[in-house]
């Protein structure tokens, strides 16, 4: 979920977060300050764990990613596209944006002692290549060869594809080749509870209950990580989770806490929270499921909504209203066509919903529901995190809402598991879910609305979930990813905006926040609005590697 202007292609100058003198020992104190402690994160996520950190498995990867297994470049969504060079040591483009080289950063180890080296990077790209599931971003569909030169990866590109340096230098994660290598079967279904990596900390142990994450004594990064032990308990559902955060338990919180100033802020001096707003929750609408395959039942949907209701009823206004052009505000204001959203309107207008499906033929029986003039009823079963209140109360009012224009939703909230398995596999009417984001808002259009990120009914896609394709729509996304012309980039979010507006493959209904809320008693180095080093959700990934590098013991 990142956003920021669009990646500068010149090479970045080398560098890690901090430097000091190395510690040999799990604790102590070195000339970067005292290392122990530890920090609990309470971020619910509606299930147990299953204790696999697979960094190609989209279910798990929030807890993979960058804290176990790293990526080549650090871009942080929240500082002006600032970048931080990891694995790599360097980077740059050269042939028109037609080729990116990388320069493997050496001195790294695995977490086995092993050493990583450009073959390590080399075997992942390839792996991701030959097993097309691991490639969650679809970065092969962009480039044509990856290739090693001592310790240089040099990537060649079909076209110029320099936004889609956010995907391959800060979302894939690298794995050891001579772990990965001797994999048995589909790697996409490897487990990986016993993970082998880069990162500032091992697991030691897991168990459906908690993770416990365990320094790396032999981090590449000398001095760090400051913090000894990070405690990550399951949660499947908010309350206990709140609880928690409320008295001290964890202190660091990723989650919704209603009415947040009584129930936590006013507990302790030393609770804060900070949401930065960041993407999108959308009513995701499947393209496959008749009568949701016609246009203007989309349409009503989308003014039959109130989203300013859902915005103060369901998230107690901490997450503002969306609009259905698709662009955060005010994070991406300037890209937003205020002229197709004036010319559009998609405000609350019901009698507008209302005309609009009399006129196409879909009248009202005697219950209140709509029929088709095929005559299928408009019910739909709509899937929900059942776990997630903010989000259920939200699907409360659109239930409400939908049904005065003669729509009838059967809210189904699902634990988390059950979810992700329908959700990836099209196996739903109706969703409600927030996707990522990026830099600008393509990344989040692309997330959308790119065919090739899809897949048939009944296979997991990485992306695009509603299963929304249109070649025009396709040749949209890949024109921005070969322009770096800010004025061309603009014309293309305006006519992907278009797409959002006139097809309303989704509904975008409140802006999704990182949801962050943190104790500073006993701990120190917490990113916040001032010193917005990284996004501050524990969910988000690398990012969360990023925090808990800043993150110290108070002396």
């Amino acid at each position: 979920m990142k956003r920021f202007k669009a990646i500068a292609v010149a090479a970045v100058a080398t560098g890690v977060l901090a430097a000091g003198c190395s510690s040999s020992g799990s604790s102590g104190t070195t000339a970067s300050g005292k290392i122990g402690g530890t920090v609990t994160i309470s971020n619910e996520s509606g299930g147990l764990w299953t204790c696999g950190f697979n960094p190609f498995n989209p279910s798990v990867q929030f807890l993979s990613l960058g804290i176990l297994y790293e990526p080549l470049v650090f871009v942080n969504a929240l500082k002006s596209a600032a970048t931080t060079p990891w694995l790599a040591s360097s980077y740059a483009w050269s042939n028109n944006n037609t080729t990116l080289t990388f320069t493997i950063r050496s001195g790294v180890k695995w977490s086995d002692g092993q050493p990583m080296t450009a073959a390590d990077v080399l075997y992942t790209f390839n792996l991701i290549k030959a097993h097309p599931a691991l490639d969650l971003n679809s970065v092969w569909s962009v480039l044509s060869n990856v290739s090693q030169q001592g310790d240089k990866i040099v990537m060649n590109f079909k076209n110029p594809a320099v936004p889609y340096f956010y995907y391959i230098a800060d979302q894939v994660g690298i794995v050891p080749q001579h772990i990965w290598s001797t994999i048995k079967g589909d790697p996409a279904q490897y487990i990986d509870a016993h993970p082998v990596a880069t990162g500032p900390y091992t697991v030691n142990p897991c168990t459906p209950q908690n993770i416990t994450y365990q320094r790396n004594p032999s981090y590449w990064q000398p001095g760090l990580p400051k913090m000894q032990t990070v405690q990550y308990p399951a949660f499947t559902s908010n309350d206990p989770a709140n609880l928690q955060l409320a008295n001290g338990q964890a202190q660091w919180g990723s989650q919704f806490i209603p009415n947040i100033d009584a129930f936590y802020k006013s507990k302790s001096p030393d609770h804060h929270y900070w949401f930065p707003p960041i993407a999108q929750v959308s009513l995701f609408i499947n393209q496959t499921v008749s009568p949701l395959t016609n246009v203007t039942v989309r349409q009503a949907m989308a003014y039959a909504i109130d989203r300013n209701r859902v915005s103060q009823v369901g998230e107690y206004g901490y997450e503002p209203p969306a609009n259905q052009n698709g662009v955060v505000t005010p994070t991406f204001q300037s890209w937003l066509d205020k002229g197709q959203q004036s010319q559009y309107n998609y405000t609350y207008n019901p009698s507008k919903a209302n005309s609009m499906l009399d006129a196409a033929g879909f009248t009202k029986g005697s219950d209140g529901i709509r029929v088709s003039p095929q005559g299928k009823k408009l019910v739909f079963n709509v899937i929900n995190q059942g776990d997630y209140s903010d989000w259920v109360a939200s699907m409360n009012e659109i239930q409400q809402q939908l049904k005065a224009v003669g729509i009838q939703l059967n809210q189904l909230n699902l634990s988390s598991n059950d979810f992700d398995n329908r959700l990836f596999n099209g196996q739903f009417d109706l969703a409600y879910y927030e996707e990522t984001a990026g830099p600008t808002p393509y990344y989040e259009f692309r997330q959308w609305l790119y065919s090739k990120n899809s897949a048939p009914i009944g296979t997991a896609a990485s992306t695009n979930y509603e299963r929304y394709s249109n070649p025009a729509t396709d040749a949209l996304l890949e024109a921005y990813g070969a322009t770096t012309d800010p004025a061309k980039q603009k014309s293309i979010v305006n006519q992907l905006q278009t797409v959002m507006l006139q097809d309303v493959p989704l509904i975008p209904v409140t802006e999704g926040v990182d949801w962050y809320q943190y104790n500073t008693a006993n701990i120190s180095g917490w990113a916040t609005e001032s010193d917005p080093f990284a996004q501050p959700a524990a969910f988000q990934v690398p990012d969360l590697e990023v925090m808990l590098l800043h993150l110290a013991p108070k002396s």
